[in-house]
């Protein structure tokens, strides 16, 4: 299991750039369940699937 994939966290899946950014909705093992933008909630394998984690822009505080 990636200790960044945990719920709230923002990814992109590699070979779906189509569905947008998602939000990792659970995180149990090696199955993660996201939240996509454009293709709706999708559980994956991540020893299948290597996820990018998306930066998030933060302004100035």
């Amino acid at each position: 299991m990636d200790p960044m994939l945990v719920p709230g966290a923002r990814v992109r899946h590699p070979g779906q750039p189509d569905w947008g950014d998602g939000q990792v909705q659970s995180a149990v093992g090696w199955r993660v369940t996201v939240n996509f933008e454009h293709a709706g909630k999708r559980t994956m394998d991540t020893r299948q699937v290597a996820l990018e984690l998306v930066e998030e822009v933060r302004g100035p505080r």
